[in-house]
């Protein structure tokens, strides 16, 4: 188990050296780009693998205990160690980003990106994919600082130069919100491990705050909570997101949203809900008040792109929409409730799931339409998408219903146990203020499910034109790559468990301060 999780995490960056060397002579196939596109769906399918057989030899009987733990010494005058390990909170995140980045890689191998070098392409995937699953696999302050800013450059990279229209402003737009959140972030975490006198995130949660006076904890929830908030990405530091969303290639599009944005959620849940206690109850409100902000603003700002005559751009809604989304996981981690932190994990994951085919399905459509402005796919009539490309448009109308949160698929359940949580706040915390958060939060769902409905009707329904042009229907490679995540969000729609039973006692244990 050891070996596994250190393979999970070390691989992709040895695959990504690895990328930037010639082909042996026998690998090259029909062309160098052709091995080392075969490259990349190698390494990313041993990393799957590999996390996979760790899932299934995870402990499930004891989720709430750090497993396959590694901890070695590192700079001994720091006390900073390199010390991994996986519990019921980061192995689901482990394996969802194991899991996207192989199936953007068996994309991209079909359907590779307009762009350079692909042996830089896959090499800066692989090198994404490395640094995320590091920062879901520490247990060091530092350590998670580094890997959190490793994937800075390689994302920075894809949309600059794999991108589309205003690529590089948008690149920088990214890389400088980033960076600047970062820097703050970085402040607030050496303060927690000077004052505290240790950096190991597994010691600090078990003291619960105990070894930090209020007023550091309240500084350190500050400083540390801005740059998780610029990943998240929180109401009003979210206007990076919709910009490089945009501009980004298809599979740029799905590790942002599917994978990245989750690293902001998890610094919370891992690092402030059980390090920083009071500091949290005493931005627990604001937290919750920015969250339903961005739950409304996004919803809004989807409607604004959906109405005919407003020439919105698909990508930019359904990022949008992501700023929606991720305002229900920030309102179920400001409940610091059992309920409302499994809701807000459980919505990360279903998030990923669903945002990831939808950025999959508008890169198709944009594919074959040559364009996402909705106002020119729609057309007089519509783009009829049902009567040309009816598998096509069926996966894109369950996807919607997906995001909506329909009862049945995954969207659902994350949405219903933020809410709860909101409904009853932790002690210390008005209930009249998050019974207002939750009125609100509820309000955000209708007007999910209006935008999201808004859009399968532009772009899904019509009558298809006589003299219409002709649509592929979904291809085989995006079968492949599509139907994990469409079946994904049907078991964990019916099934719920399946999550909530690894989430709830790690939840229960961090908040009670490392007490099972």
């Amino acid at each position: 188990m050891q070996f596994l999780l250190a393979f999970v995490v070390v691989v992709p960056l040895l695959g990504a050296a690895a990328a930037l060397l010639p082909a042996p002579p026998g690998l090259k196939g029909r062309n160098p780009d052709q091995a080392v596109l075969r490259h990349g769906v190698t390494v990313t399918g041993a990393v799957l693998l590999a996390a996979l057989v760790l899932a299934a030899g995870f402990d499930h009987d004891h989720p709430s205990k750090m497993q396959a733990t590694t901890d070695i010494s590192w700079i001994p005058a720091l006390d900073v160690r390199i010390h991994l390990g996986t519990d019921g909170i980061s192995l689901p995140l482990l394996v969802l980003t194991a899991l996207l980045t192989f199936l953007c890689a068996l994309y991209s191998y079909f359907k590779l990106p307009a762009g350079p070098s692909p042996k830089a392409f896959v090499a800066l995937v692989l090198l994404l994919e490395s640094g995320t699953l590091a920062t879901f696999a520490v247990l060091d302050l530092l350590l998670f600082f580094l890997a959190f800013e490793m994937v800075l450059i390689p994302m920075y990279f894809l949309i600059a130069r794999w991108g589309g229209d205003r690529k590089q402003p948008a690149a920088w737009k990214f890389i400088l919100y980033t960076l600047l959140g970062s820097v703050i972030m970085l402040l607030g975490l050496l303060l927690v491990g000077l004052k505290s006198g240790t950096f190991d995130m597994v010691a600090l949660a078990t003291d619960n705050g105990r070894g930090l006076t209020s007023s550091v904890q309240v500084i350190a929830v500050l400083a540390i909570g801005i740059g998780l908030a610029v990943k998240t990405p929180m109401w009003p530091l979210h206007s990076w997101l919709p910009d490089a969303h945009t501009a980004a290639p298809t599979v740029g599009s799905v590790l942002l949203a599917g994978v990245m944005l989750k690293m902001g959620t998890y610094g919370f849940v891992r690092i402030l809900l059980p390090v920083a206690p009071d500091g949290m109850q005493t931005f627990a409100p604001y937290l919750a008040a920015f969250a339903v902000v961005g739950i409304i603003y996004g919803s809004l700002a989807c409607l604004a792109l959906a109405r005919p005559g407003a020439k919105g751009d698909l990508k930019r809604l359904i990022a949008y929409s992501s700023v929606g989304h991720m305002g229900f996981v920030l309102l179920g981690i400001a409940t610091m409730t059992p309920t409302g932190v499994n809701g807000a994990l459980f919505a990360n994951i279903a998030h990923g799931l669903i945002t990831g085919l939808l950025f999959f399905l508008v890169g198709a459509v944009k594919d074959r339409y040559g364009t996402a402005d909705l106002d020119t796919l729609s057309g007089a009539t519509g783009a009829a998408l049902y009567g040309r490309a009816p598998r096509l448009g069926g996966l894109l109308a369950f996807a919607a219903v997906a995001s909506l949160g329909l009862p049945g698929l995954a969207g659902f359940w994350g949405e219903m146990l933020t809410l709860f949580g909101a409904f009853d706040p932790a002690d210390g915390l008005s209930r009249p203020a998050f019974l207002t958060f939750m009125s609100i939060g509820a309000l955000g769902t209708l007007l999910t499910a209006a935008y999201m409905l808004v859009v399968v009707r532009r772009v899904c329904m019509g009558e298809k034109p006589e003299q219409s042009q002709a649509v592929a229907d979904i291809q085989s490679y995006e079968l492949a790559a599509w139907t994990p995540l469409a079946a994904l969000t049907v078991l964990a729609g019916l099934w719920p468990a399946v999550l909530l039973g690894l989430t709830d006692p790690a939840v229960q244990k961090l908040l009670a301060g490392g007490k099972s």
